[in-house]
C-alpha cells in the first residue's frame, strides 16, 4: 500500500505537467488559427501594389481562408470520429504550417491564395479540435479555466494580427506575415506530437459517416457565392447574377442533401425554432458589419489617411482589443441586466459606433477611426456575449453540440459575406471600382462613407431581429 500510495504521489505531478504542455500546444494551435484570420487583412494594400491586381482580386486572400474554414468546419468533428482526434489535429498543425510556407514563397496571386485555402483547411481542423481535446487534457475542475486560457489566445490572435502584420510588412515585406507562422507551427506541431494523449485516437465507426456530398455542395455554394460578390469590379453583371442563382441553387440541393442522409453535416430541424433562427441571422449580419472593418478599413487607414503599414496594424488593432477588454465585462452585464438586454443595447453601440465610421473625417487624422472603432467593438462585444448566452441558455443539454456549431457557421458566413459584399460596395463606391483611383485620399474616404453607410442600415436590421427575438423570449417565459 506505502508502495502504491508513493507511486500515485509522483505520478500526479507528472500528469499535472504533461497536462500543462498538452494545453500549451492546444493553446498555440488556436493562436496560429486566429492569428491567420487577422494577419492577411493589413497587407492587402501591399499585395494590390506588388502583384498590380484589382482590389476584387486581393480579396481572395482573405476570403479563400474563410471558406476553406467554414467548409470544413462543420465537418471536422465528424473526421475526429473517423481517423481520430490526436492524428487529425496534428495532420491539420502540419497543413497550416506547410500551407504557410507556401503562402511565403508564393511567385504569383494566385498561387498565394490556392495556399491560403489549404492554410485554411488546417486551421479549421485546428479551431474544431482544440477544444474537443480540453477534456481529455485536464481534470473537470480546471476546463473553466483551460476554455478561459483558449478564449483568451483566440482573442490574442486577432488583436496581435493586425499590427504584427504591419510591423512585418514595414520591416521585411509581405511575404513575412505568412512566414512567421512557420517557426510557430513547428513548435506547435512538436508540443503536440509530445504530450496530447495517444488515447481515443480509434474510429468510432458509430458515430455517422462523413457526408462528402454535404461538404462538397456548402463548398461550391460558398465559392458561388463570393464569386458573385467579388467579379466585376463592384459591378453587377450578368455573370454575377448567374453565380447568385447558382449560390441559391446550391442551397436548396444542401438542404434536400441534408434530408436524405443519416449523419448530416447541419440539423435543419434546429432552424424551426423562431428564437434560435433569428439569434442566427442577427449573428450572421452583425459579422458582416465588423468584417467591413478588417477589409476595407486598410485603405481608408493607409490611403485616406496616409499612414505607412506600421501604422496601420497599429491602429487596426484597436477594435479587436476594445472586443477582448469589453468581453469580459460584457458577461458580467449580461448576468446582471438579462442577455436580451445586453443584446439590444450591444447593436444600438454598434449601431451608432458604424454610421460614426461612415462620416470617415478625413481632417481628424487617426481619431475618425479609433473613436467609432471603439463604439462599435464594445456594442459588438456586448452583442456577441449576450447572443450566445441567450440562445446557449435555451438549449437542451444534447442539443447544445449541434446549437453551438450553428452559432460559428453563422459567424463564418457573415465574415465571408463581410468580406465579399461589403468589399464590393467599397469597390464600387471608391470612384466605381477603378483600382488606381482607389489608391487615392479621397476616393478611399468615399468608400468608407458609403461602405458603412449600408453598415448602419444593417446594424439597425440586425437591432430589429433583436428586439423581435426578446419579445420572442419573454411570451415563451410567460406562457403567452
Amino acid at each position: 500500500m506505502a508502495i502504491a500510495e508513493q507511486n500515485e504521489r509522483v505520478a500526479a505531478p507528472q500528469q499535472t505537467q504533461s497536462a500543462s504542455w498538452a494545453l500549451a500546444s492546444l493553446s498555440l494551435a488556436t493562436l496560429l488559427s486566429s492569428l491567420g484570420t487577422s494577419v492577411a487583412s493589413v497587407g492587402l494594400p501591399s499585395l494590390m501594389q506588388t502583384f498590380g491586381a484589382s482590389f476584387q482580386s486581393v480579396q481572395w486572400v482573405v476570403l479563400a481562408y474563410l471558406l476553406a474554414i467554414t467548409t470544413l468546419i462543420v465537418s471536422a468533428g465528424r473526421l475526429a470520429d473517423m481517423f481520430g482526434r490526436r492524428p487529425l489535429l496534428l495532420g491539420g498543425i502540419a497543413l497550416f504550417t506547410l500551407a504557410s510556407v507556401l503562402c511565403g514563397m508564393a511567385p504569383t496571386l494566385w498561387l498565394l491564395i490556392a495556399a491560403r485555402a489549404m492554410q485554411g483547411l488546417g486551421a479549421a481542423l485546428m479551431m474544431a479540435l482544440t477544444l474537443a481535446f480540453v477534456a481529455e487534457t485536464v481534470t473537470k475542475a480546471r476546463t473553466g479555466s483551460a476554455m478561459g486560457l483558449l478564449g483568451a489566445m483566440s482573442a490574442i490572435g486577432t488583436t496581435l494580427g493586425p499590427s504584427l502584420g504591419g510591423l512585418l510588412i514595414a520591416g521585411f515585406g509581405w511575404r513575412a506575415i505568412f512566414l512567421v507562422n512557420v517557426p510557430l507551427g513547428v513548435l506547435t506541431f512538436a508540443l503536440a506530437w509530445r504530450a496530447l494523449p495517444a488515447h481515443g485516437k480509434t474510429a468510432q465507426a458509430n458515430r455517422g459517416e462523413f457526408d462528402a456530398i454535404g461538404t462538397a455542395l456548402l463548398a461550391l455554394t460558398l465559392a458561388a457565392y463570393a464569386l458573385a460578390m467579388t467579379l466585376g469590379r463592384g459591378n453587377f453583371g450578368p455573370l454575377n447574377i448567374g453565380l447568385l442563382a447558382a449560390a441559391g441553387i446550391g442551397v436548396i440541393l444542401f438542404a434536400r442533401a441534408q434530408t436524405n442522409v443519416k449523419s448530416p453535416l447541419i440539423q435543419l430541424a434546429s432552424f424551426r425554432d423562431l428564437e434560435l433562427s433569428t439569434s442566427l441571422t442577427t449573428s450572421l449580419i452583425v459579422a458582416t458589419v465588423m468584417m467591413a472593418t478588417l477589409v476595407v478599413a486598410p485603405f481608408y487607414l493607409s490611403r485616406g489617411l496616409g499612414l505607412d503599414a506600421a501604422m496601420v496594424g497599429l491602429v487596426l488593432s484597436t477594435g479587436p482589443l476594445i472586443s477582448t477588454l469589453s468581453a469580459l465585462v460584457a458577461g458580467r452585464l449580461a448576468d446582471r441586466f438579462g442577455a436580451h438586454r445586453m443584446m439590444v443595447a450591444g447593436l444600438l453601440g454598434l449601431a451608432t459606433g458604424t454610421f460614426l465610421l461612415s462620416l470617415a473625417m478625413t481632417k481628424l487624422g487617426i481619431a475618425s477611426y479609433v473613436v467609432p472603432i471603439t463604439v462599435t467593438c464594445i456594442g459588438y462585444a456586448l452583442f456577441q456575449t449576450s447572443n450566445n448566452a441567450a440562445v446557449m441558455a435555451g438549449v437542451d443539454t444534447g442539443e447544445r453540440g449541434v446549437v453551438s456549431g450553428l452559432l460559428n457557421l453563422s459567424r463564418s458566413l457573415g465574415l465571408i459575406t463581410g468580406a465579399s459584399l461589403m468589399g464590393a460596395i467599397f469597390a464600387a463606391a471608391s470612384a466605381g471600382g477603378t483600382d488606381q483611383a482607389m489608391l487615392g485620399s479621397a476616393a478611399a474616404a468615399r468608400g468608407m462613407q458609403v461602405t458603412f453607410q449600408v453598415a448602419t442600415v444593417l446594424a439597425l436590421v440586425a437591432l430589429g431581429l433583436a428586439v423581435f427575438s426578446w419579445r420572442i423570449g419573454a411570451k415563451r417565459k410567460t406562457g403567452a
